[in-house]
């Protein structure tokens, strides 16, 4: 599978978590619908985007179980976590929970719009070894009067841990509590049926394991909460008239969540369109089955470095899926990543948390089993 993608064949990639990385016939997709677009950029953008947006969007619903009026393109998920953050109104003295394996970028957003409204983030400690056992109860053990909303990553970035949100979702909404879950890494590497999760709000990216164009992401909301979200531009989906325009329906959409957020001025939307290229390309390639087999590889480059270091994983098989953060002697992350780089060839990046050093590793369809060998050979791991 690697020569299907535009990966550099001497580069050791095993960082598909950061950006992801796709294979050539969606860039191609994503291309074609780029030259479409040139050929009448009028009649692409204000006549025919909605309805196209709307059939990647049902391409797109389908495969994650959800209602395509629910959902809106953003260009990644950290726009999708801004877009509730900034529209969440909290009083003085309220409260948002989350967790201590956040997204740094995600936590800056609460942090910001907290203070500015004299409310509080904060952050409960979840121990490692993780034990998705006792999440939801140690996390709801923190819950106050003031919870107003609880933010958890579905699966956290540093520490590639996947979080029981499912769980977390329902025993929030039975105490009246709002939920927002940042997917940034599940679509594609998990399955999922956000209906079934049943969050509140739910972010996610196309472009890391879905394999879609950079630039592709979604918010997902449930409808009750459609008319409170704000667009991080406002333009002309909230405005009353067209100023003498006429067709502007033809690019805003037809419902208030499609008017506010999917019409935000001249932009390309090459890469939204290109997400049901990458669907078909996982589905034509069994992705189910690649995923086992990418999740077996990773486990034997999480047992070779553990036992060389005599270090413990920091969760059981079931709590992580393609992306593993693995142990290793404490040590300046950033050298650590510079030396491997530099001496092996091997793209990945190194993590810390709780004063514990990870090599963060990510197979993904096109990773090759000489990839794992040599980075178990590595003079930096040795």
């Amino acid at each position: 599978m690697r020569d299907l993608f535009l990966l550099d064949p001497e580069l050791v990639f095993l960082n598909h978590g950061s950006f992801g990385a796709c294979p050539r016939e969606v860039i191609e997709a994503q291309q074609r619908w780029q030259l479409e677009m040139e050929r009448n950029p009028v009649d692409f953008l204000g006549r025919r985007s909605a309805a196209l947006l709307l059939q990647a969007r049902s391409a797109l619903a389908a495969e994650l179980g959800a209602d395509p009026e629910h959902l809106v393109f953003v260009p990644n998920a950290t726009t999708g976590v801004n877009v509730v953050t900034q529209s969440f109104v909290l009083a003085p003295g309220d409260e948002v929970l989350s967790t201590n394996l956040e997204y740094g970028a995600c936590d800056a957003a609460w942090q910001h719009v907290c203070a500015a409204q004299g409310a509080s983030y904060r952050r409960v400690d979840i121990p490692l070894p993780f034990d998705a056992d006792s999440f939801v109860e140690r996390l709801l053990a923190a819950v106050t009067p003031r919870t107003r909303l609880i933010y958890a990553s579905h699966i956290t970035s540093t520490t590639a841990l996947t979080l029981p949100v499912a769980a977390l979702c329902r025993a929030a909404r039975e105490r009246g509590i709002t939920t927002l879950i940042d997917g940034a890494h599940a679509p594609g590497q998990i399955a999922l049926d956000l209906d079934a999760i049943g969050a509140d709000f739910y972010v996610g990216n196309c472009h890391k394991w879905m394999c879609a164009p950079k630039g592709a992401g979604f918010l997902h909301a449930r409808p009750e909460h459609h008319a409170r979200l704000d667009a991080p531009v406002i333009s002309w989906g909230y405005a009353e008239g067209t100023g003498g325009h006429t067709g502007f329906d033809a690019y805003l959409g037809r419902t208030l969540f499609e008017r506010r957020m999917q019409w935000q001025g001249t932009r390309d939307l090459s890469a939204w369109l290109a997400v049901p290229a990458a669907i078909a390309f996982q589905r034509r390639h069994d992705w189910p089955a690649v995923r086992a087999r990418c999740h077996a590889l990773a486990r034997e480059a999480l047992d070779a470095l553990t036992q060389r270091h005599g270090l413990q994983p920091i969760a059981r098989d079931a709590d992580w899926a393609q992306m593993v953060a693995i142990p290793v002697p404490a040590q300046d992350p950033e050298a650590l990543r510079q030396r491997l780089y530099a001496e092996s060839g091997i793209e990945l990046p190194v993590t810390a948390h709780g004063g514990r050093t990870f090599v963060r590793i990510s197979v993904q369809g096109y990773t090759r089993r000489g990839e794992i060998e040599r980075l178990l050979a590595a003079p930096a791991l040795c």
